[in-house]
């Protein structure tokens, strides 16, 4: 198979635009421009109609001796599937779903917790979101554990993973980081601390929330034990997605009712799932497959082929309008006194995804994010969970101001946003 060139033609993203009925919504002639991406992408109407039609036809409990259950525990085991294929893996088994990352986390470092002892040392980074922070530091005070602080480096926001390598030793049971900053967009080399992690013989627990939605996810080529990402940040329903190596899923042992399965996932899959919600989230893996199949105008393409070519015509697609923006802030920035927090338009932009925050010596976060949702151009402000980041950037209780980019937005929202942001800063009216 030849691969195609790797780009998102304007007739492939207004074809995606279209997809997304929420991106209609407007007010007083303008449309909407949705930046908030970071905290919940929009969903296309294949999700939609995938969530609908579960409820329409087959809405039953797992596990029942009937045509609906069957057919329920049919697209459940399908959607096992399309997440494996997402993520790399190689056994749908190894996927567990739960209502959110945050949750499955919780879960997943109280049963890891039972292994750990008085002496042991975990290591989280001053980059992440504090689902991968909190959960573990938690289960460590627990245990009588210590917790060990990676730095960043504060002049880009990036992971300073020479001092996160230095607080790795013999008793380091679990090493827990991010593959992209939900905040500065940093991507973290995830694959040489995973394999630093285990020439000390620990773990390795990966946050793919915030990448998922821009980047491929290998856990093959990443090397680690576990990886977790939410369906609500790459264009599905809110759901939170496990995969972990079989062996180890087996191993632990969960917090659960006594009558629930003892295999794996089942094990971990506490309660009743939200069934429609999952196939909603294969919906969401498959619609991103869907822009590989167009992108090599090939509709036989296994999934994980499709969504290779999708992800690499997202990213360049997404960097030029990362290059966009960042290179906008900047001539902002020169005037008005914001800060840009992460990589910039000089650096390396394959080293991060087109997440962007700013600050300002006068206007709050949550200032800024009111007169931008006065235009209908929606942001996010605060730490949004970042909470070592913005703590270490001296930047608490105010945070900054988060402008999200993924594939369904545009150079012409990218513009319109600069300029409202240049007129608010100065004052004018925008035009």
């Amino acid at each position: 198979m030849t691969t195609p060139n790797p780009t998102l033609p304007t007739a492939l993203i207004e074809h995606c635009r279209s997809q997304f009925p929420a991106l209609a919504r407007g007010h007083d002639g303008q449309e909407a421009i949705y930046l908030d991406g970071p905290a919940g992408t929009q969903v296309p109407q294949s999700v939609i109609d995938a969530i609908s039609h579960y409820y329409s036809t087959c809405n039953a409990n797992h596990g029942g001796l009937f045509a609906t259950s069957r057919e329920s525990d049919t697209l459940v085991a399908e959607a096992h599937r399309a997440l494996a294929d997402f993520v790399g893996g190689h056994d749908p088994d190894e996927i567990v779903f739960g209502a959110n990352m945050t949750t499955i986390t919780f879960a997943f470092s109280r049963a890891l917790s039972q292994q750990w002892q008085a002496g042991d040392n975990i290591v989280v980074t001053q980059l992440d979101h504090d689902a991968n922070v909190s959960t573990w530091a938690l289960a460590a005070r627990d245990r009588g554990v210590e917790v060990r602080y990676a730095q960043i480096n504060p002049a880009d926001c990036t992971l300073d993973v020479a001092d996160l390598k230095s607080k790795i030793d013999q008793r380091t049971q679990l090493v827990a980081v991010g593959l992209a900053s939900n905040s500065s967009g940093s991507i973290n080399p995830v694959a040489e601390i995973c394999q630093y992690a285990r020439h000390y013989d620990a773990l390795s627990f990966i946050d793919a929330v915030h990448y998922a939605p821009h980047r491929l996810i290998d856990v093959q080529e990443i090397g680690c034990d576990a990886l977790a990402c939410s369906t609500y940040k790459f264009f599905g329903p809110h759901i939170g997605v496990l995969w972990g190596k079989k062996p180890l899923l087996s191993e632990l042992q969960p917090y659960k009712v006594e009558p629930a399965a003892d295999n794996t996932p089942d094990k971990w899959m506490t309660g009743t799932q939200n069934f429609a919600c999952l196939c909603g989230a294969r919906a969401a893996v498959d619609y991103i497959a869907n822009i590989g199949h167009k992108v090599a105008d090939d509709g036989s393409l296994s999934r994980r082929t499709a969504l290779q070519i999708a992800y690499h015509a997202i990213e360049d697609y997404e960097n030029t309008l990362c290059q966009q923006l960042l290179a906008g802030l900047e001539n902002i920035a020169a005037s008005s006194g914001i800060t840009i927090h992460g990589i910039s338009a000089n650096g390396d932009i394959s080293n991060r995804v087109p997440t962007v925050s700013i600050s300002h010596p006068t206007w709050t976060s949550a200032q800024l994010a009111q007169a931008l949702g006065d235009y209908e151009i929606y942001t996010w402000h605060g730490n949004y969970y970042a909470l070592q980041l913005t703590r270490a950037l001296q930047l608490e209780p105010e945070g900054m101001l988060r402008l999200g980019l993924v594939h369904y937005n545009t150079a012409q929202e990218v513009e319109r946003l600069l300029l409202t942001l240049s007129s608010i800063l100065k004052g004018e009216p925008p035009a």
